[in-house]
């Protein structure tokens, strides 16, 4: 059944815990609800956001519009032979929960991206990563409807065009499309990625490397690093680590020798971490209001307890004027900042 609210409040419904409102807010279960709403007059009336686990948004204010919920549930084994399984998933599955199934099935492939918030049907549109690992590597493709005729689609992963945090549903099909199923493909002899931070090892001291503790080392990775939203609202990651040329990278280098950075494209390309760009330029822990940067990481900021969006926003854009003075360097949001 479709459950349908009015001016509901979103405070317990997004990670950054902020005190703001729906005019509508919408949950639906399975293809032939979703399927009536988007064949109804709300819809078509009124903006229109889809919304997962509310990991990754910002709001500056109430949003005067439809907030569109899946709960479309389920883990499927579509197919499987010795060496690899396919997985059908609802896109109303927590993320989370999906790796943590997948690790006690053997299945390997998504346990370097443990403990990363939000729901199923956001990782292909965010195309989720840590650790070595993004999501387009186990991506086969995506299932959903069109909002404005409801009729359905599939994408498959060259289709989705796939970059750093990027996708066709952040671009082309931003606010077009609802993803409701997403197909991804696990394998029965994993290949671990451990080379990434200190991850290696950790694994190590746990005695083997296996799923398991894979899983393990990274949730308690993250956990140590980030804080529990409960306690302090917070989106994780609000920056995305800048990509920037390799001739750049070298100016850069030669002033700040002590950069850190990963190598992308063969080396042309090079990944330097937000954190810390953000931490040099002064502003781990530093509070404005009732937000913050966090004391741990500075790539997350905070809500420590009736901050506004716009508190927030400012925080972060303070951030961005501060570390492109110093660096040349535009940080921009991996969060989705709604005005």
């Amino acid at each position: 059944m479709i459950l349908h609210h009015e001016n509901h409040s979103l405070k317990d419904l997004h990670t950054f815990g902020l005190d703001v409102k729906a005019r509508y807010y919408l949950v639906y279960h399975n293809e032939e609800e979703l399927k009536e709403l988007l064949n109804g007059t709300l819809i078509r009336q009124h903006s229109l956001l889809l919304m997962g686990g509310g990991s990754n948004l910002l709001f500056l204010k109430d949003y005067d519009g439809v907030v569109l919920h899946s709960a479309i549930d389920g883990i499927q084994v579509a197919e499987e032979d010795n060496e690899q399984v396919l997985l059908k998933v609802g896109a109303g599955v927590e993320w989370d929960a999906l790796v943590a199934w997948s690790v006690e099935k053997g299945y390997g492939g998504i346990e370097n991206l443990s403990y990363i918030p939000g729901d199923v049907g956001a990782a292909p549109v965010q195309n989720i990563g840590a650790y070595g690992v993004e999501f387009q590597d186990v991506f086969v493709r995506a299932e959903g409807y069109f909002v404005d005729s409801a009729l359905p689609f599939s994408l498959n992963k060259k289709e989705c065009a796939f970059g750093y945090r990027d996708s066709i549903f952040k671009k082309e099909l931003k606010g077009k499309v609802v993803v409701t199923q997403v197909w991804i493909r696990l394998s029965k002899q994993p290949r671990f990625l451990l080379d990434y931070g200190p991850v290696r090892s950790a694994v190590e001291d746990l005695g083997s490397i296996n799923l398991h503790n894979i899983r393990k080392v990274i949730v308690a990775i993250r956990c140590s690093k980030l804080p529990d939203p409960k306690e302090a609202g917070n989106a994780g990651s609000f920056f995305k680590n800048p990509v920037v040329p390799l001739a750049f990278f070298q100016q850069l280098q030669a002033i700040h020798p002590d950069v850190p950075h990963y190598e992308l494209a063969g080396g042309m390309e090079i990944k330097i971490p937000a954190g810390w760009l953000i931490e040099q330029a002064g502003w781990k822990g530093r509070q404005v209001g009732r937000a913050a940067v966090h004391q741990k990481q500075a790539l997350v900021l905070v809500n420590l307890g009736g901050a506004t969006g716009k508190e927030i926003y400012a925080l972060a854009e303070s951030i961005q004027r501060d570390v492109q003075q110093k660096y040349g360097i535009l940080l921009e949001p991996e969060v989705n900042v709604l005005a």
